[in-house]
């Protein structure tokens, strides 16, 4: 049977530490699941232990139909769709091959959130700003608009959330 819907590429949101549980039993259910992990070390009192954990914390991802994608939210440890715009969100083909090709070449990646809170005080990290101490304000897409406090005057900048660090 030919579904004239098509298929895409979306992720889901689990509910915590069930990323490993949930893909490996959609994928039992015949669902095409991609989980990305990476090889840890954990170290106990008594041992170490080469673990597997997801690279993406609480997220799966799933290759599906629009009919699919509602059955695997009526899993126990699927909490949510992630949605864009008021839709799920969807995923290029070619966005999940880089992930994977990735992993394959640094099989120890980790993936951070790049989520500031108001007031925090972060660094410029690149560009002619670079070393500038600046207050995260609001994030505008992709960008940041940072408060720059130098020579006693507010100047606020847009700076992409990849040039700017923690303090």
């Amino acid at each position: 049977m030919n579904n004239p819907e098509p298929k895409y590429w979306t992720a889901f949101y689990t509910k915590p530490r069930n990323e490993k549980k949930v893909s490996e039993r959609l994928s039992g259910q015949g669902f095409n699941i991609f989980c990305p992990t990476r090889t840890v070390v954990k170290q106990w009192s008594d041992r170490k232990k080469k673990v597997k954990e997801p690279v993406f914390t609480s997220y799966i991802f799933a290759n599906v139909y629009e009919s699919e994608r509602q059955e695997i939210l009526k899993d126990q440890g699927v909490a949510s769709s992630v949605f864009w715009l008021k839709k799920p969100v969807v995923i290029r083909d070619c966005e999940i091959q880089a992930i994977r090709e990735f992993l394959e070449d640094y099989p120890e990646a980790k993936a951070e959130n790049l989520d500031f809170s108001y007031g925090q005080e972060l660094v410029i990290s690149d560009g002619p700003l670079r070393g500038e101490r600046g207050e995260f304000i609001k994030r505008k897409g992709n960008k940041l608009i940072l408060n720059l406090l130098s020579l006693n005057y507010s100047l606020q900048a847009e700076i992409s959330a990849l040039k700017v660090q923690e303090i």
